[in-house]
C-alpha cells in the first residue's frame, strides 16, 4: 500500500487493527468499507489498492506461490512479491525515440543492436546457466548502460534509468527458469482484447463471469493441446471424445 502511496493514516489503521484473518469475503468488505469510507472519490481508489494487498497478504499468509517471480512491464499493480522486468518493454523504451539527426540516429542503433546481441546471451544462459557465465554478463550490463555520452542525452538518460533497474532486469541470472519478457501473459489476454474492442463490455456481472470462464477454458485448453470444441462437447453430454478434468492435465507431470 505504500508502493501505491496510500495515505499514511490509512495503512496505520489497518497495521494496527486487531482483526488480521477473515472468514469470508462478506466480513472482509465490510472492514475495507468501515476503515476507507473517510477516503471516497479520490486517486488512487483506496479500495481496490487494499483488496489488492489483502489478497497479496492471503497468499503470503498460506504460503502460496513461494518461488513465484511477477515479471512485468513496471506497472505499479504488478510490482509485489519478487519481482522482474520484461526485456521487450525495456528495448521498447529505446525503440520509441524520435532522433532528429544522423549522429543521433546511429546512436539510438547501436544501442538497439547491443541490446538484442545481450538479449541473445541471456536466452543462452537460461539453457546453459553458470555462476561464471552470471558474472560475466552481468559486467557487460553495465558496460552497455553506463556507455557515456553518446551525443544524444535523451538516450543517454534512458540508458542509465534502464541501469538502475539492474536487478530486476537480471533476476533472471539467478533464477534461469523465469521468462525475459511478458509475451506469454500478453498473449493470452489478446482474446479478451479483441473481443472487449467487437463487443464492447458486458452489461452485467453474470455476463462478465460468463465471457471470463470461457475464454480462460479456451486458453487452458490451447495450452493442454485439447480441443475446446471437444472438451464443451463432452461437458455438455454430446457423442465424441472424452476429455478428462483440465485439473488433472494441468497438475499431471510432463
Amino acid at each position: 500500500m505504500k508502493g501505491r502511496h496510500l495515505p499514511q493514516d490509512l495503512i496505520n489503521s489497518f497495521a494496527a487493527h486487531e482483526k488480521r484473518i477473515f472468514d469470508n469475503p462478506a466480513d472482509w468488505a465490510r472492514h475495507v468499507e468501515a476503515l476507507t469510507a473517510r477516503e471516497t472519490a479520490v486517486t488512487p481508489d483506496p479500495v481496490l489498492i487494499v483488496n489488492e494487498a489483502g489478497v497479496w497478504g492471503a497468499i503470503k499468509h498460506l504460503g502460496l506461490l513461494q518461488r513465484t517471480v511477477i515479471v512485468s512491464d513496471d506497472a505499479g499493480q504488478f510490482r509485489v512479491g519478487q519481482h522482474a522486468l520484461c526485456w521487450v518493454h525495456a528495448e521498447r523504451l529505446v525503440h520509441k525515440l524520435i532522433p532528429a539527426n544522423d549522429k543521433q540516429r546511429n546512436a539510438v542503433n547501436i544501442a538497439k543492436r547491443m541490446i538484442w546481441w545481450f538479449y541473445g546471451r541471456l536466452k543462452d544462459y537460461k539453457l546453459f546457466p553458470s555462476p561464471e557465465k552470471a558474472e560475466t554478463l552481468r559486467a557487460q550490463f553495465s558496460r552497455i548502460f553506463k556507455r557515456g555520452r553518446s551525443g544524444y542525452s535523451t538516450l543517454d538518460g534512458l540508458l542509465r534509468r534502464i541501469h538502475r533497474h539492474k536487478d530486476e532486469l537480471l533476476l533472471v541470472l539467478e533464477r534461469p527458469d523465469i521468462p525475459l519478457n511478458t509475451n506469454g501473459s500478453e498473449n493470452d489476454i489478446r482474446a479478451f482484447v479483441t473481443k472487449r474492442k467487437i463487443s464492447g463490455g458486458t452489461v452485467s456481472e453474470n455476463g462478465r463471469e460468463a465471457r471470463d470462464v470461457m475464454l480462460g477454458l479456451s486458453k487452458t485448453c490451447k495450452r493442454l493441446k485439447v480441443s475446446f470444441y471437444d472438451f464443451l462437447g463432452d461437458r455438455l453430454g454430446i457423442p465424441g471424445p472424452k476429455i478428462p478434468s483440465l485439473a488433472g492435465l494441468v497438475a499431471a507431470p510432463e
